[in-house]
């Protein structure tokens, strides 16, 4: 199974519940399940987290940087899935606005349509059914797609996450 991390994953986990110069492990086994071919980024929301703050990273953006060759999938896009998705999942007359809006996660529900079998796109997004166009979440535009979605505690547990506090005492 491979899971597609959305650029939310990393940011929140930073930001939130395992910031990277507090809880090295976390970041550690990710770059594990990298290499192992189990946990990837396309390279659309690799771009996500590092592109707007290119001038000034902070240590998730050095980190993505120095580790892209391992967290970046190397595969393209198949451009029709992301026409797909983007008319289907949101809407086939989104305005530039909301294009801006929907951003890159039209390609990265792309990449998991391309296996939908053996992808799964972990996000932080909540799903929101009653939500329109450009302002969808990404559980709901899987769903309607046959993709499976979880949230980064799920992807944590189904991959085995663990860090031992007893041992660096």
């Amino acid at each position: 199974m491979l899971y597609l991390l959305d650029a939310n994953v990393l940011i929140d986990a930073d930001r939130d519940y395992y910031p990277i110069d507090r809880v090295p492990e976390f970041w550690d086994w990710l770059l594990d399940q990298a290499a192992q071919g189990r946990a990837l980024m396309p390279i659309e929301t690799y771009e996500e987290v590092v592109l707007p703050r290119s001038t000034n990273p902070g240590l998730l953006e050095n980190w993505l940087i120095d580790n892209r060759n391992e967290m970046v999938l190397d595969e393209a896009v198949d451009p029709a899935l992301v026409v797909r998705v983007t008319e289907l999942g949101y809407a086939s007359d989104l305005r530039d606005e909301e294009i801006e809006t929907v951003g890159r996660d039209p390609f990265l529900i792309a990449y998991a349509l391309a296996d939908p079998s053996n992808r799964v796109v972990v996000t932080t997004e909540h799903s929101r059914p009653s939500r329109r166009r450009a302002n969808r979440h990404v559980p709901d535009v899987c769903r309607d797609f046959g993709i499976r979605s979880i949230n980064t505690f799920e992807f944590n547990q189904e991959l085995d996450f663990r860090t031992d506090w007893r041992s660096v005492q």
